[in-house]
């Protein structure tokens, strides 16, 4: 059976292959999946470059979280440096199957900045993933920072702008995100943490207009 037309590829992006059920996705209200999650945080990469930060793809975040023996995480993270960054941001999806390809209903953002010393999950929808976001904290805190400095702690961020759907939270995710790599880009890191931006740039109305953004910007780069 050869391939539906849902499946063609439409896009290549440094590491990352999107296909036009992505845009699909995009175009209605809908959840998103991995591979746009892991197309934004790319090119907030391209837009951010710095070796001081890395925003991490939703498949090597969910394999941290659920990986179940401790010499290979170690054998897994090392490679990717995240002792060497100054803010690292995870994306977290509450999938409890790890045979299961792209499941999970919820989406929601762990990042670290190494200044304050801190791991801050900012939720969408009231804290519902606060327990996979602390999986994954205590998977990956004794690989974070300066090996100097005391572990680091965590933050559940109780005033994260909320979400008034079922389906908007990965937009949530992209844009906080990208507040968060806008306030680290403008140089404020030594003037305590990104609340106040996040706050500000995340209106509904902005995190709505972000799914018609990504359309426009997946068009331009084709």
């Amino acid at each position: 059976m050869g391939k539906s037309w849902a499946d063609d590829m439409i896009l290549s992006y440094n590491d990352v292959v999107l296909r036009r059920s992505d845009l699909d996705i995009l175009s209605g209200p809908h959840f998103l999946n991995d591979r746009l999650i892991e197309f934004y945080f790319s090119y907030l990469t391209s837009c951010y470059p710095s070796p001081d930060i890395s925003l991490v793809p939703p498949s090597i975040a969910f394999w941290i979280m659920n990986c179940p023996d401790t010499g290979s995480l170690r054998d897994f993270i090392e490679p990717l440096k995240l002792s060497e960054k100054k803010l690292v941001i995870f994306p977290i999806n509450n999938n409890d199957d790890v045979e299961q390809a792209e499941g999970g209903t919820h989406w929601s953002l762990l990042a670290f900045e190494e200044n304050a010393n801190v791991f801050v999950h900012h939720d969408s929808c009231g804290g519902l993933n606060e327990a996979h976001a602390r999986k994954l904290y205590k998977a990956v805190v004794g690989f974070m920072g300066n090996s100097n400095s005391s572990r680091a702690q965590y933050l559940e961020c109780k005033d994260s702008p909320q979400q008034a759907n079922c389906y908007d939270c990965g937009l949530y995710v992209a844009a906080t995100a990208k507040a968060i790599c806008c306030w680290y880009g403008s140089g404020q890191p030594g003037e305590g943490l990104w609340f106040s931006v996040v706050k500000e740039q995340l209106t509904s109305s902005v995190v709505a207009d972000l799914r018609s953004e990504m359309l426009g910007l997946i068009r331009n780069l084709q």
